[in-house]
């Protein structure tokens, strides 16, 4: 259900970018400086910028809504959304305080999306976390040890019990080997 919305407004804001530009301006004109530093070739017009967030929503509602990559899809969509909200939704410059309030409705409308997109970021479909599994891991790791050597204590304990007694019937028959032979030797050929 999340990455519906995702998946219909990029799609919407990736084919129709110019509807988008004017409100995006104000913070696309401040990223811009940013944007070059990072590379000069890349753009910085308004209506780029739209069309590619609008990309990066569609197929990041697609691959959350397909169950593939959700964890990266789910941290794009939540990163997307930061200069979605602050451009689409700037209640702090609304004079009306009908209008501030909507737009502050939205705002946090959006942070709770927001939430939602880290949650479904940190979800493992019911399967325990990476932390969980280390832990349970070198806790089942010790056990095994642990176990390992009580049953090689155990086994040490019994070939040592079988070699006691193998040293019990090899001095045995030792003794009566020697006995024979003594008894052998008294006897007249």
């Amino acid at each position: 259900m999340l990455a519906a919305l995702f998946a219909i407004q990029g799609w919407q804001a990736a084919r129709h970018p110019a509807k988008l530009a004017d409100q995006a301006r104000p913070v696309t004109d401040r990223l811009e400086p940013t944007i070059r530093a990072v590379h000069p070739r890349l753009p910085t017009d308004a209506e780029t910028l739209v069309r590619l967030n609008g990309a990066a929503q569609l197929a990041g509602g697609l691959l959350l809504a397909t169950g593939r990559a959700t964890t990266p899809a789910a941290l794009l969509l939540a990163g997307s959304m930061v200069p979605t909200t602050i451009a689409g939704h700037p209640f702090w410059k609304a004079e009306d305080p009908a209008q501030r309030s909507a737009q502050r409705i939205q705002f946090l409308k959006n942070l709770g999306i927001v939430g939602g997109l880290v949650f479904a970021a940190l979800d493992n479909e019911g399967r325990p976390g990476l932390a969980w599994r280390t832990r349970h891991t070198a806790g089942h790791a010790a056990h095994r040890t642990r176990h390992t050597a009580e049953h090689a204590g155990h086994r040490a304990g019994h070939i040592g019990q079988a070699a006691r007694r193998a040293l019990r019937t090899t001095r045995r028959d030792a003794r009566i080997a020697l006995r024979a032979a003594q008894i052998g030797r008294r006897l007249p050929a």
